[in-house]
């Protein structure tokens, strides 16, 4: 699923949703699509491309920006942010649309 996000709407986004910051954690995960995958590519943005991860690393990156962090890790393998591995233990951060 694809978007046209201008910059102005990806950055009032993001700065609705991280108070704290763009590096700090997300307030909410927002129940829109569009909101969703802002947030998605911007949180995907702090692994590096490429480099595989456990799923244990996943879910401690992402624990310091949500408490659900089950349903963004998903989120990221059903639109392809990340790819994982037929078992389920390894991730990959996918190159960006």
């Amino acid at each position: 699923m694809t978007f046209n996000v201008s910059d102005k709407e990806r950055e009032q986004t993001l700065k609705n949703l991280f108070r704290q910051g763009p590096d700090g954690p997300l307030d909410v995960f927002p129940s829109k699509e569009k909101r969703k995958f802002i947030v998605a590519e911007h949180l995907a943005n702090r692994f590096e491309i490429g480099k595989t991860y456990s799923e244990q690393e996943v879910n401690e990156i992402l624990k310091r920006a949500h408490p659900d962090f089950a349903t963004i890790r998903r989120f990221f393998v059903d639109n392809r942010l990340m790819e994982r591995s037929d078992d389920g233990r390894v991730y990959k951060r996918t190159e960006q649309r």
